[in-house]
């Protein structure tokens, strides 16, 4: 039996679900049970009625499905793979802008660890970002941690948003430079680029998407050239929907290596050990999720 028939048979058995980001690499993707981007991934294992959730991502979506399906058992196959945005911010942090802030309310990205999510009043992703700002009342808002989300966001609101010094590393060095280059040698070519890229690479772009929004724009696009200009497994997520699109990255160093962490061995031994378990302390959880409660409502 080779190692992908016997990653099934153990998700079977265990009656496990196998879920796994869009900038997982092309293996993970392909022998998950859903591939998408992390909140999507933690509501369809919420509604799932498997018993584990094995997420390959990073950790603080593990704790996202944790906080959505605490009855469930959740694994994080790599426990190395964290998310440096995410740790650039912390609880203590929090407490600190609001009483800097008092009127303020706070607004965070939902790439936070659980911690943060508690002392938040509501949560966002890269898609509704601006529609929870909007939405929120309050004319004063603490945005953490992504710098970047968070002045485009303010692009398109009067609101008074209070920013963070987070960012994603993968995403802030891509230079205008770069996006210039590749898209003198690809003419005609629509750039759609992530909002967690640098102000100065977003003025250069077509389109500025989520990869939700990425997945949606070329189901729909006439175009048959595209630069992609987030994480280089994004390619693959679009290839599988939109197969007669050229995808062309926007950089060789579009690679997030705590993404890259996990591959068909280490998912293996995940399922066989059942490790590395992650879960939420309840009081941090209660918190959390009415802060990603309150999105929901927000959203729609």
């Amino acid at each position: 039996m080779d190692i992908t028939q016997e990653i099934k048979r153990l998700a079977r058995d265990k009656n496990a679900i196998i879920l796994a980001h869009n900038y997982q690499i092309d293996e993970i993707q392909d022998i998950a049970d859903f591939s998408g981007d992390s909140l999507e991934l933690s509501q369809i294992a919420a509604k799932n009625d498997a018993a584990m959730i094995v997420f390959c991502g990073v950790h603080f979506m593990a704790e996202s499905a944790s906080i959505l399906s605490p009855q469930k058992k959740v694994i994080i196959p790599d426990p190395t793979a964290g998310c440096p945005m995410a740790d650039m911010v912390e609880a203590e942090d929090v407490i600190d802008l609001k009483k800097q802030h008092p009127g303020a309310m706070v607004i965070t990205y939902i790439n936070s660890t659980a911690a943060v999510k508690a002392h938040s009043d509501v949560i966002c992703t890269s898609s509704n970002a601006l529609r929870i700002v909007e939405r929120v009342d309050a004319d004063e808002i603490i945005f953490l941690p992504d710098r970047n989300l968070g002045s485009y966001v303010q692009r398109f609101t009067k609101k008074k948003i209070i920013l963070w010094k987070g960012f994603c590393p993968t995403h802030e060095k891509f230079t205008p430079e770069e996006l210039r280059a590749v898209r003198e040698k690809n003419p005609g070519a629509v750039v759609m680029v992530h909002p967690e890229c640098r102000p100065e690479v977003i003025d250069l772009a077509d389109e500025v998407l989520s990869t939700g929004q990425m997945v949606n724009f070329v189901q729909k696009t006439d175009k048959r050239k595209i630069i992609v200009g987030t994480e280089i497994g994004m390619i693959h997520k679009l290839k599988c929907v939109a197969p007669h699109i050229e995808y062309i990255p926007a950089s060789a160093s579009f690679i997030c290596p705590n993404m890259k962490k996990t591959n068909l061995q280490v998912l293996l031994n995940a399922l066989q050990k059942e490790e590395t378990v992650v879960s939420v302390a309840q009081d941090i959880r209660d918190r959390a999720k009415k802060a990603l409660d309150r999105m929901l409502e927000l959203s729609y």
